[in-house]
């Protein structure tokens, strides 16, 4: 393949023997079955990629092309991205530490969550390689955004969910006109039969056959949180942590950032990268607690269902960058994962799904522990919109309270009130 049609991207390289693929759709090395990756030609991107470069274009995640897997102009989420890097004051305060920062990507284009920016890229890939049906394996924010994207490109679509999802999430798939199909077990089984499917139909799953280009557009949340840190990489970034796949990515798109003579130097040279789970849902944090470099699979049973992966893809890679990065890992319950989203909620005025209680609650047990220093900064991953996850709120929140159209009422209720508080 000549250099002008793969764009900046050389072959995709297994991540273990290192063996050489030509960029079609596949994703498993042949001989050792390691995940396969795309590899770029940087130093070809070193010169058309400069912070000069990217400053003049617009302000989505594909004003870094050339680090994205698209050999032309990407053609579906083209809106996708650069969302808000919120200072987060009256949070950190809460939490008890110098300075905190929100990657809110709740508010992502156009389903609301991180999900957006990796189809934006799996699917303008798909294109490239000719195909006309897109589908995956989603426990639900996936869903929604290769049903929207898939719509909005003239694709035809199909999703595979586990029957037992949010309500929300069902509907936010059905709306887009694609084919949901619910399938009566977990996660992990999904995945399976999704395999079976790709490989008899030829289509193009995101997040099988598709997968190495589809990781790589996580590598745009890293990007977006140093230029919007003014070129600097922040000292902890905590990560919600399903397949383990978001953390790897944040962490090449550091590293490829300081290669390419991005990053402040002083921040290239020490940086750690946390990792968030579900006590329900633990795999990877509870190897990387007792020292492990390897998970035992669980079944998920959380309300946290984004981020319910037994057998975690990538579980293995986010070990080791936790690792390199002299990272640590927790897991919180149910009930912490409800306070971490009203903790959000309360002094940001941000509304997570559970994924993103998660990555607040594992923040601030991390804190305490001091595994991040209160005296340093912190960046927090928030992945998804809260108004997707109502469920696992109703009843947690508080109740409205009513009175009749009649300020004596009103003035009553708050006597009454001030009585109780005091």
């Amino acid at each position: 393949m000549s250099e002008k049609h793969d764009g900046f991207m050389k072959a995709l390289k297994c991540r273990e023997c290192g063996r050489e693929y030509p960029l079609a759709a596949t994703h498993v090395c042949e001989f050792d079955f390691g995940p396969l990756e795309v590899a770029y030609d940087y130093d070809r991107i070193k010169k058309a990629l400069t912070r000069a470069s990217i400053q003049s274009r617009p302000r989505t995640m594909w004003r870094y092309r050339e680090l994205l897997p698209v050999a032309g102009e990407p053609t579906v989420g083209t809106q996708v991205g650069f969302t808000p890097l919120v200072k987060a004051d009256r949070l950190a305060k809460a939490l008890g530490i110098r300075e905190l920062w929100i990657k809110n990507d709740a508010v992502n284009y156009p389903t609301l969550s991180f999900k957006d920016r990796v189809v934006s890229v799996a699917l303008s890939r798909s294109k490239e390689l000719g195909f006309e049906t897109v589908a995956c394996a989603s426990t639900g924010n996936l869903a929604n955004s290769v049903a929207a994207n898939a719509a909005s490109a003239g694709l035809k679509s199909y999703v595979f969910i586990p029957s037992d999802l949010e309500h929300g999430k069902v509907l936010n798939s059905l709306v887009y006109g694609a084919n949901v199909i619910g399938i009566k077990g977990h996660y992990d089984e999904v995945n399976r039969l999704c395999a079976e499917i790709a490989g008899k139909f030829g289509w193009a799953f995101v997040n099988v056959n598709m997968r190495p280009y589809y990781a790589e557009g996580s590598k745009s949340q890293a990007y977006e949180i140093v230029e919007q840190l003014g070129w600097q990489i922040p000292q902890h970034t905590v990560v919600p942590m399903a397949s383990g796949s978001l953390l790897t990515k944040i962490h090449k798109g550091y590293q490829e950032f300081i290669k390419l003579g991005l990053v402040g130097q002083a921040s290239s040279l020490s940086y750690h990268i946390h990792g968030a789970q579900a006590t329900g849902c633990s795999p990877i944090s509870v190897a990387q607690k007792a020292g492990l470099d390897f998970f035992k699979p669980v079944k998920p049973n959380t309300i946290a269902k984004s981020l319910a992966i037994g057998t975690p893809a990538d579980g293995f890679y986010a070990l080791r960058v936790m690792k390199e990065t002299g990272g640590a890992a927790d897991d919180v319950t149910d009930d912490e994962i409800r306070e971490g989203i009203r903790l959000l909620a309360e002094n940001e005025g941000i509304f997570a799904e559970t994924a993103g209680g998660v990555t607040t609650a594992v923040a601030k047990k991390l804190i305490a522990s001091g595994k991040i220093p209160a005296n340093d900064s912190a960046v927090l991953c928030i992945t998804g919109n809260g108004l997707k996850t109502l469920d696992a709120v109703v009843g947690h929140v508080g109740k409205t309270r009513e009175i009749k159209p009649s300020l004596r009422e009103f003035e009553a209720m708050l006597a009454s009130e001030e009585k109780v508080s005091a």
